[in-house]
């Protein structure tokens, strides 16, 4: 899932799809109504990609959140953004529940939901080349010991047909 595509853009409500760059912004779809138009560069716009949420931890990017959404929902939508805020805190704790409760208000939970569940209108949430990538990871660190080790044993026969 690309998230540097979509874009949040200050005062404006919804996602917008960048289409291009231009000398002075950038032309963008809305992901709601689909009409498109420029987003001047005066303007405070956001790739999802650069936007995470305060954790206990250390800060948890947009892209880990809507993971764990996704799963706890096992890809449907989502509750509605316009729910109680009590509702939204609990739904948003089960599915992040190291999140910072004194720094991520309703509103942003609110607004995270929303574009949850806007992403997932539009079938823009696909994991599946992220899990890919892991399990092609993991196969790499189980091979590099193996190659380590070989290393290490090459090494120590050419010591010994050094020494005779």
């Amino acid at each position: 899932m690309d998230l540097s595509k979509i874009l949040s853009i200050s005062g404006k409500p919804g996602l917008y799809k960048m289409l291009a760059q231009t000398k002075n912004g950038l032309v963008v779809e809305s992901l709601l109504d689909g009409k498109r138009f420029t987003a001047f560069s005066h303007e405070r716009v956001s790739t999802l990609e650069e936007i995470s949420i305060y954790t206990e931890d250390e800060d948890m990017p947009l892209k880990d959140v809507l993971k764990a959404i996704y799963d706890k929902q096992d890809g449907k939508a989502a509750i509605p953004n316009k729910s109680d805020g009590k509702e939204l805190k609990s739904f948003f704790e089960e599915a992040v529940p190291d999140y910072d409760k004194e720094n991520v208000y309703v509103s942003d939970i609110k607004k995270v939901i929303g574009w949850y569940n806007t992403l997932c209108e539009h079938k823009l949430l696909d994991f599946s080349e992220e899990e890919e990538e892991k399990k092609e990871e993991e196969v790499k660190d189980e091979k590099k010991p193996a190659a380590a080790k070989k290393e290490k044993v090459d090494n120590k026969k050419e010591t010994n047909e050094d020494k005779k």
